[in-house]
């Protein structure tokens, strides 16, 4: 068996079913691995990819893997592993795996170091933390690796400050910033997953609740609009004018974070920053208030702060952590502040992610076949393999479109027709 460290491999059975499940819903990816299999464009290629190991990654890894590559896979957040899903990798697919739902960042980091141990030459990156592990405490590894990819929207905001800075060693693609990635993953994945982990978590009725956004990014509209689809109030907090005046033709509530604090009932965070949610404001916030996160790392609320003010804490329920401050209120902390759509649900659904991780696939073929010629920086998904995701995904739709006729293109690339 592949080196591995999982909870429990005798999970392996309920995992491999599970992907399955999963797998009926990808059918872009499954048309890769396809030609995958045939043209094997990742052959002898070592890759170490760090991202939530779910159900959705599975297939991922194993399209990669009929495409000729050697895996080794990590967890890119220590409560979104899908424990099944990492035995069933290991003992189905052949595939080594260093996860743990609920390991401890001192287990995390491990984590990172052993799937390193492959000497990778292409990273996969959810969140930048094996970028960044590479550069800072295993800078011996840098010289094999040819390039990366990068999944989300704060991995990409971290690579692009390392590549101004001139610390980034190998040319990484942003796969967060494809089309056919942000426009669907982050708002219809993150909005349905983020309220099912809500929903999940709490047992609580949206309906009628004030529900509160920080942030209308990508992520924040699609948050926003499940639930006001729930029938709740919703109101966005913004620091973008552009953002906070499309928010507002949407049909949203705008105000400042101290103002929402004091009359929201459930509080999401999804901006990628530090202290969205500071410690100044859990004293205006209602007895019972409900706080979670749905930005990739646990720093968008600030619960050292909650920590600092409360009298007493306690985990009430599954993914649900009780803090009582000294006036009595208590304020209700989801899924540790970690993203509350993996760690008290199952992340975005397959039909969505089929097209992020196409990207990831394809991306990873044009980096075997381009880096060479790229410089160390952060680019964009090629214009032709965005085009081609969603050419395949409306065709296993079963959806036509239209196509210029020689007429319209002509016009198109003309000047001299006027009104």
């Amino acid at each position: 068996m592949v080196k591995h460290d999982v909870k429990d491999i005798g999970l392996a059975k309920k995992g491999k079913l599970r992907i399955e499940w999963a797998a009926q819903e990808m059918p872009v990816l499954k048309s890769i691995a396809q030609r995958f299999a045939k043209e094997q464009p990742l052959k002898g290629m070592k890759v170490v990819a760090c991202l939530h190991v779910t159900t959705e990654t599975a297939s991922l890894m194993e399209t990669l893997k009929i495409g000729g590559a050697q895996i080794s896979l990590c967890a890119s957040n220590p409560l979104s592993t899908q424990d099944d899903v990492a035995a069933s990798l290991v003992k189905n697919s052949g595939i080594s795996v260093f996860a743990i739902k609920g390991e401890d960042t001192k287990t995390y980091y491990r984590h990172i170091k052993d799937a390193l141990a492959l000497k990778p030459q292409i990273t996969m990156d959810d969140g930048a933390d094996v970028v960044s592990y590479l550069h800072k405490d295993a800078k011996a590894l840098l010289s094999g690796v040819i390039g990366g990819t990068e999944e989300t929207t704060t991995g990409v905001i971290r690579l692009k400050a390392m590549a101004e800075s001139g610390a980034l060693k190998y040319p990484i693609i942003a796969v967060n910033d494809a089309f056919t990635k942000h426009l669907f993953d982050n708002r219809y994945g993150t909005g349905q997953s983020t309220m099912d982990g809500i929903i999940r978590s709490t047992n609580r009725l949206i309906a009628g609740s004030v529900f509160v956004v920080a942030g209308y990014g990508w992520c924040g509209r699609g948050v926003a609009m499940r639930a006001k689809g729930h029938g709740a109030r919703v109101i966005i907090t913004e620091i973008d004018p552009l953002k906070a005046l499309e928010a507002t033709m949407d049909g949203f509530e705008l105000m400042p974070i101290r103002e929402a604090a004091r009359i929201g009932d459930i509080f999401v965070t999804a901006t990628g920053d530090i202290n969205v949610i500071s410690k100044s404001c859990f004293p205006l916030m209602k007895d019972g208030a409900i706080v979670c996160n749905t930005g990739h790392f646990n720093v968008e609320i600030d619960i050292d702060g909650l920590a600092s003010m409360s009298k007493a804490r306690r985990i009430i329920r599954d993914f649900v952590e009780e803090f009582t401050l000294r006036s009595g209120k208590r304020i209700y902390l989801l899924g540790e502040g970690r993203l509350i759509n993996l760690a008290a649900a199952e992340g975005h659904p397959s039909a969505v992610m089929d097209m992020s991780f196409a990207n990831q696939a394809l991306c990873s073929e044009f980096m075997v076949r381009n880096a060479k010629k790229l410089g160390k920086k952060v680019y964009g998904v090629p214009e032709k393999i965005d085009k081609e995701i969603a050419r395949l995904k409306l065709k296993a739709m079963g959806i036509s479109i239209d196509t210029l006729t020689p007429e319209q293109k002509k016009y198109l690339q003309s000047w001299e027709m006027g009104t």
